[in-house]
């Protein structure tokens, strides 16, 4: 089968003529989804004091959003599927939308967390079907380009989220970080109410599996808040076990199920494609990575620097310029240099700058590996993003998508855990050991990762 990622063949002639325009709405939609989890950690020591919050709350201002939303994405991605991306994208910004002015006018714990679920919610809905939208408006090269475009708005938003949080809580205050959503949600909602087609889904459509659904809905987030969880209490604790063990066992009944399902979920064998398969697993990889340079680079600026949150974010400006530049001139080489070279190549590059800071702990070595790292990362989000996608059948692209940004919240959760626990010698004392183990481990793991992308991932294909 000829793989669509390489096919450098124009457009058809039914392509929608406001596509590129639809991108940029959905792409500013999707940004916001990335930003709230960074720009949310900036803001946190204002929000626990004006709100009086236990540590437990503080924790859960960022679990809560990102355990809802990793959680149920893959349910957003088939609802799409069988109701219509449009639809479910409208539903999404509006529940995201109408959280956020919720969250931010917050005067309790409860009524933050609550807010912050309900955004979640949203976010789960809108991120897959977004997605699912931009690969079917979009084919061949112009796929290819519009998922760098895609994937260089994700990749930076982490670093953006850091100089935005800055901005907004040391100006107006905190409950801007929220407030910020509104205005802009309502513009992107109603754009796309005018400029997304209107495409009919095949009949007669199958009814939800309602069972299935919870099943991979509650293992994905009992798995995403162990993962979450063993970053804080430990890897080898009874609860985190648990917790894996009622994932795992929640992940085996859904499999059972689908296979008896009369109208299941998802086709199980989506999985087991090599494309699909390699895709989740670079997607995973390109998060963890992204994550770790935004872990260990913030707090090595404000913990060991004592550099406040506005200096902090404008050192990360580089960083997402960076990531941007990568996602996009990967974007627009995958067709003609092919996934496995650009795959391996990110993940040396991410290599090469996590060992920057490992070798040379000065503020201008971190700010410089962070950069080389995040270009690294950004091709590597646009080579998972066309290898997972670039073979879905339309009926497909929802449930694809959701599963593609399942794992980028499973990578996500594992980053922030697994480099957590690294650096905590570092979060506690004046040493700089934590930050310093936690950059080699990043090199190691990119290192190991590019080595299993060059067997895994798959090479080009011959057009035609």
């Amino acid at each position: 089968m000829t793989q669509q990622i390489h096919d450098p063949s124009a457009h058809s002639g039914s392509a929608h003529p406001r596509r590129w325009r639809i991108l940029a709405f959905l792409g500013v939609a999707q940004l916001m989804l990335i930003l709230d989890v960074t720009v949310v950690a900036i803001a946190l020591p204002h929000i626990e004091t004006d709100l009086s919050l236990s540590r437990q709350a503080v924790t859960w201002t960022v679990t809560a959003y990102t355990l809802t939303f990793g959680g149920l994405m893959v349910l957003g991605g088939r609802i799409a599927d069988l109701i219509g991306a449009r639809r479910v994208v409208l539903a999404g910004l509006l529940i995201f939308t109408a959280a956020s002015l919720v969250t931010g006018l917050s005067d309790s714990a409860g009524m933050l967390l609550g807010g912050r679920i309900a955004q979640g919610l949203g976010a789960a809905l809108l991120s897959p079907s977004a997605l699912s939208l931009v690969v079917s408006l979009f084919d061949g090269d112009e796929r290819n380009r519009a998922l760098g475009v895609w994937s260089a708005l994700g990749g930076g938003g982490a670093a953006l989220g850091v100089l935005l949080g800055g901005l907004l809580t040391a100006g107006p205050g905190w409950p801007w970080v929220f407030y910020v959503n509104v205005p802009i949600g309502l513009v992107i909602i109603t754009a796309l109410a005018r400029m997304l087609p209107h495409r009919g889904v095949a009949a007669p459509r199958p009814r939800l599996d309602v069972l299935g659904a919870l099943l991979v809905t509650a293992s994905s987030g009992a798995l995403i808040y162990a993962i979450t969880r063993a970053g804080d209490h430990g890897w080898f604790t009874a609860t985190t076990g648990w917790l894996v063990l009622a994932a795992g066992i929640g992940y085996l009944a859904f499999v059972t199920r689908q296979k008896s399902a009369r109208s299941p979920l998802m086709d199980l064998a989506l999985l087991a494609r090599r494309p699909v398969a390699t895709g989740t697993f670079l997607i995973l990889m390109a998060t963890a990575l992204m994550i770790a340079v935004f872990f260990l680079g913030t707090f090595y600026f404000q913990h060991a620097q004592g550099f406040g949150a506005l200096q902090t974010g404008l050192l990360f400006l580089p960083v997402a310029v960076a990531t941007m530049l990568g996602a996009n001139l990967t974007g627009r080489a995958i067709a003609t240099a092919g996934p496995r070279r650009l795959g391996v190549a990110g993940l040396l590059t991410a290599a090469i700058g996590m060992a920057v800071p490992a070798l040379s702990m000065h503020p201008a070595t971190v700010v410089v590996g962070m950069a080389i790292a995040g270009a690294g990362t950004g091709a590597i989000f646009v080579v998972a993003s066309a290898t997972a996608l670039g073979q879905v059948a339309p009926h497909e692209a929802g449930i694809a998508s959701g599963i593609v940004s399942t794992f980028h919240e499973f990578g996500a959760s594992i980053g922030a855990a697994v480099i957590s626990s690294v650096a905590a010698a570092s979060l506690i004392t004046d040493t700089l050991s934590g930050f310093t183990n936690g950059f080699i481990l990043a090199a190691i793991a990119a290192t190991v990762a590019a080595a299993a992308a060059a067997v895994l991932t798959p090479g080009r294909a011959s057009t035609g």
